[in-house]
């Protein structure tokens, strides 16, 4: 019964931020009907990008790391994070895939700070692009994207060759079934 006390305060030390995560806003404002696949025109906003590679399943322990790691250089730096937390998938193949997780932020800094452990400043996607609303575990995220593949198909669209995923809520762990993402697919 002891050992729980100190472990709470611990938490709530690196927790710190997902309160100020909760408040972000996400790239393009939510439909009235937030649970069908809309058309948004994504804009171009600041962010910090660290990229990175992993196995299927590994993914949200890795992401989680590099958005942690990202917030960590950000608060290091003292600039604001200012929108949720994306992942543009780079590369994917049977094994794993190669991203680029971005935070966005009010401007740049200029001059820019030394890379830190890789992290880098840029801009996010943007353009036209297909939003599809994933809700539920990461574990039951291929089913939305087969059902994007599916819909892309249907209506004979041709998109990217990237994806990105922007999480609506804190990406905590692969089960957890409150996980809210928007999954964007740029148009060509």
């Amino acid at each position: 019964a002891p050992a729980p006390p100190p472990a709470p305060p611990q938490a709530q030390a690196p927790s710190s931020s997902p309160p100020q995560t909760s408040g972000r806003k996400t790239l393009v404002e939510a439909p009235a009907n937030a649970d069908d696949v809309d058309a948004v025109t994504l804009p171009a906003k600041p962010a910090a990008i660290l990229a990175g590679k992993t196995k299927w399943d590994e993914a949200v322990p890795s992401l989680k790391d590099a958005f942690a790691r990202i917030e960590a250089d950000l608060a290091k730096a003292g600039i604001a994070p200012t929108g949720r937390p994306l992942a543009v998938f780079t590369r994917t193949d049977d094994d794993g895939f190669a991203y680029e997780a971005m935070i966005p932020v009010a401007s740049a800094p200029d001059p820019a700070p030394t890379a830190a452990d890789g992290l880098r400043f840029g801009t996010t996607p943007s353009g036209k692009a297909l939003r599809f609303p994933h809700k539920g575990s990461y574990d039951d995220i291929d089913g939305t994207y087969e059902t994007l593949t599916t819909y892309l198909d249907a209506k004979d669209i041709v998109v990217q060759d990237r994806f990105i995923e922007e999480y609506v809520t804190d990406l905590a762990d692969k089960a957890d079934d409150k996980l809210d993402v928007n999954i964007y697919a740029l148009t060509r």
